[in-house]
């Protein structure tokens, strides 16, 4: 699952993992400091420049961005976790922005990729400024990412509108069902 920052991915990962048996999440690399909330391994794996940059030149990581708020972190989904779960049979959710999603479009061509999309990016701007996260040049930065995500919706294999937690998780559930059926 991709869309632009502030669309509330996190939130409806979340709600799916309630819903659909037997999903796993796969938990992303990143070089940025952990927020006071998070948990190294839990909500994010945090490891330095240095290592993130071994784990690029090892092709150890599915995917892999720079953060587009024009910070210097990166992020990536480490492969090897990805790989045995879907050797064991279970599906995997990524939460990742769509730089990573095209990437995975070209390694994994069988992955089902849905965009998660705001109801409209006024709604997407208000989202980000309730975050408290953002001066105004970095929600100025993330909102014209965001239009360029926007963009990129065409080529994804599904598009749910993130106007209501429940209902994008439901929709994005009856998808997943779907993909289980037709294997």
């Amino acid at each position: 699952m991709a869309g632009p920052s502030g669309v509330g991915k996190g939130t409806v990962v979340k709600a799916l993992l309630e819903r659909v048996p037997g999903l796993v999440l796969s938990t992303s690399v990143t070089t940025r400091a952990p927020r006071p909330s998070e948990r190294d391994g839990v909500e994010y794996q945090f490891v330095s420049d240095e290592r993130f940059d071994e784990l690029v030149r090892e092709g150890a990581l599915l995917e892999w961005a720079d953060a587009p708020s024009g910070s210097r972190h990166r992020s990536g989904t480490p492969k090897g976790p990805v790989e045995a779960a879907r050797a064991a049979g279970r599906d995997v959710v990524l939460e990742i922005d769509v730089q990573g999603a095209g990437q995975v479009r070209e390694r994994v061509p069988e992955a089902i990729l849905v965009f998660l999309a705001p109801p409209s990016i006024d709604e997407l701007a208000r989202r980000l400024r309730s975050r408290g996260t953002e001066d105004d040049a970095g929600l100025a930065r993330r909102l014209t990412r965001a239009t360029w995500e926007l963009e990129q919706e065409g080529w994804f294999d599904h598009v749910v509108v993130n106007d209501d937690v429940e209902r994008a998780a439901e929709r994005i559930t009856a998808i997943i069902e779907s993909s289980r059926d037709s294997d």
